[in-house]
């Protein structure tokens, strides 16, 4: 049976709590007035942008994490990212950009059933043959030749069909998420969101709200669509889901189910 377009919301929505990582797409601002940006606290990071780039698609990964629920926010499914304002996909929202994120399922372990080796099948066996070459094993890992030939043509076990993989892009676009720079410990909106997003990304307190490292802010990305692909087509759903369903689904239902390879 192929899941409904809300017990897809349900899974991108787990998906979403485990996964660490997106690619954050923006698009470059039409006017040349933006050619060069430099943070207010550090002058000397200005971006010598080339000409020509307005209205280019811009994407590059990004620390995420799903801590939409933390410090009385709603649990609403807006991805959590800690804008850098010297970053230039944040530069280009700061524009007025839109944005995309495109967030993929990587399952932690590869199935108990693996897609067949090709080196297993009838035909390789067959065209080794007819060259007059043999198969032969070494240690754990499949080679062909002769003998007296070492490390040729290794099979690689292929865990799993990527292109049968959940995955989903995320449009609408960023704001800034009040309370997210106050960073004063005893249940401030920013010292929970810091307390959230390190536990996923422990190397960000370096850049946090009131480093001195880079000025940083803590955003949303603002839900407005969700396009879905969950694998392939007879067994998975693939459109579109409403933001309605994406943001009814409950934490209870998040942790009900499971993903592929957990």
């Amino acid at each position: 049976r192929v899941p409904t377009s809300y017990e897809s919301a349900v899974l991108a929505r787990r998906i979403l709590s485990l996964t660490p990582l997106g690619t954050l797409a923006t698009v470059f601002p039409a006017s040349s007035s933006h050619n060069s940006h430099s943070s207010s606290n550090d002058p000397s990071t200005e971006e010598n942008r080339p000409d020509g780039l307005g209205g280019m698609p811009h994407g590059l990964m990004e620390y995420i994490s799903d801590c939409s629920g933390e410090a009385g926010l709603g649990d609403d499914g807006s991805p959590t990212l800690l804008a850098i304002t010297i970053e230039t996909s944040f530069k280009n929202a700061a524009a007025g950009s839109n944005v995309s994120l495109a967030v993929q399922w990587t399952p932690p372990h590869p199935p108990a059933k693996r897609i067949q080796r090709s080196g297993d099948s009838g035909f390789v066996n067959r065209a080794l043959s007819y060259l007059g070459l043999r198969r032969t094993r070494l240690g754990e890992d499949e080679y062909y030749g002769d003998e007296d030939v070492k490390n040729v043509m290794p099979t690689p076990p292929t865990p799993y069909s990527a292109a049968n993989l959940p995955r989903f892009s995320l449009l609408g676009h960023v704001e800034r998420i009040d309370g997210g720079d106050d960073r004063r410990a005893g249940g401030s909106v920013g010292d929970a969101l810091a307390a959230c997003f390190t536990r996923v990304h422990p190397d960000a307190r370096y850049w946090l709200p009131g480093s001195r490292v880079h000025e940083s802010h803590f955003v949303r990305l603002v839900v407005e669509q969700i396009y879905w692909i969950g694998g392939f087509g007879d067994r998975a759903y693939i459109g579109w889901i409403s933001v309605d369903e994406w943001r009814a689904v409950t934490r209870k239902e998040i942790e009900s189910v499971r993903l592929p390879g957990e």
